[in-house]
């Protein structure tokens, strides 16, 4: 991993023996994923509802290449005894590692499948603070893609009706578009600026009857 284990606590005490216990499981979810960018676990206790089934909420987020983030939220159940919180943070586990090894399976066919070609596509939706949009393919697709994936930093040149090429893989929510070059968008860009017009040769305009 490429970042450190994170943990947190939330309203209630830290527990060297509950730590232990994630780091065992975190390490399991390495093996589904050889290239996991980080992973943070935040455990709360909802303190309206300790007398509850479910008083403990379970967060697991995962990173890892292209651009994918995973998250998994689990809350302790009838099933679970309110003080059980190692069988809820086990629970919560499960799903995290069923989750990432059937994502981590999709790009893994799309690896092994012949390299995809460059489709065209428009972009619909742009958010520049946010830095992401969405383009929709030719069968009407939408399509998530982020600013480092437009070539040659033309992210800031995009905006709905710009005609793109893109290649795109799985991602948790649906496709994401890799890389994204504009095809048919106008104008210059801010290092061209410096292009100087070619002077208008004399005697153009019309003499005047």
């Amino acid at each position: 991993m490429r970042v450190p284990l994170e943990i947190s606590f939330h309203g209630l005490s830290r527990s060297e023996s509950l730590e232990q216990l994630i780091r065992k499981d975190a390490t399991k979810l390495e093996k589904v994923c050889d290239d996991l960018i980080s992973c943070r676990i935040g455990i709360k206790l909802n303190q309206k509802s300790q007398n509850t089934a479910n008083p403990f909420k379970i967060r697991i987020e995962m990173r890892f290449p292209p651009n994918n983030n995973l998250v998994v939220t689990h809350k302790s159940g009838i099933k679970e005894a309110t003080d059980d919180l190692p069988t809820a943070l086990k629970n919560a586990f499960k799903s995290a590692h069923r989750r990432l090894k059937r994502l981590v399976e999709k790009q893994q066919a799309v690896m092994k499948s012949p390299p995809q070609q460059s489709m065209m596509a428009l972009v619909i939706k742009i958010f520049t603070d946010e830095g992401y949009g969405f383009i929709r393919s030719l069968d009407g697709e939408e399509i998530y893609f982020h600013r480092n994936s437009v070539l040659n930093n033309d992210f800031n040149r995009l905006e709905p009706g710009t005609g793109v090429n893109y290649t795109a893989v799985p991602g948790e929510k649906g496709l994401q578009a890799t890389t994204v070059q504009i095809v048919d968008k106008p104008g210059v860009r801010p290092h061209d600026e410096d292009v100087v017009e070619a002077a208008e040769p004399l005697g153009w305009r019309k003499k005047k009857v």
